[in-house]
């Protein structure tokens, strides 16, 4: 299958495809972290018409998120373009296509996740409830329920690198997805 991870530098969630045999390929603004993998530096929109089978895509969240809703007064125009670019993705020619971000106005501007996740239902005994907005694939199901419910993502300190933390995807949930998703 041809798995095109959108929005993500990290490579977590294009190796658990890979590792399973798809065709993946992360693509980001910035550059991958690893380097290993295939991996398309620039704007998922330049690639997004190239003939996927399943497309996860992780949107930024910093003008979407309701954990910044004090921000949004000032945040008209970037809220309208992210809003803009969610709508692209999730109407991308696309047969199967998830798409995650936190809580956010994404629910009430477009339409509500069709489920919420969270890291504990995927071997992280940690909270992050997060949406997912799916076309054409069934609901992520838990993969390995633990124990915990820490808050070390949300309570992650002020610092540079703090977005970067917080927008990780586990590899307990990248797993659940290439194991649940990864079959044609």
């Amino acid at each position: 299958m041809r798995v095109l991870v959108a929005c993500e530098y990290s490579g977590v969630v294009r190796d658990a495809f890979a590792a399973r045999g798809h065709d993946a390929v992360s693509c980001d603004l910035l550059p991958s972290e690893t380097d290993h993998g295939r991996h398309h530096q620039g704007s998922v929109l330049e690639i997004l018409n190239d003939g996927w089978d399943l497309m996860i895509a992780h949107p930024p969240c910093q003008h979407l998120a309701v954990s910044g809703a004090r921000w949004f007064p000032q945040k008209q125009v970037e809220q309208r373009d992210a809003l803009n670019f969610v709508r692209e993705l999730l109407n991308a020619d696309i047969p199967r296509i998830a798409l995650e971000n936190p809580v956010s106005i994404i629910s009430t501007r477009i339409r509500k996740p069709d489920q919420y996740i969270e890291p504990w239902q995927h071997g992280h005994g940690e909270t992050k409830k997060t949406g997912l907005w799916l076309k054409g694939l069934p609901l992520l199901q838990p993969s390995n329920v633990v124990s915990g419910r820490s808050g070390r993502i949300l309570a992650l300190p002020p610092g540079p690198d703090r977005w970067r933390k917080r927008s990780r995807t586990l590899v307990g949930i990248a797993a659940a997805m290439a194991d649940q998703w990864g079959t044609e």
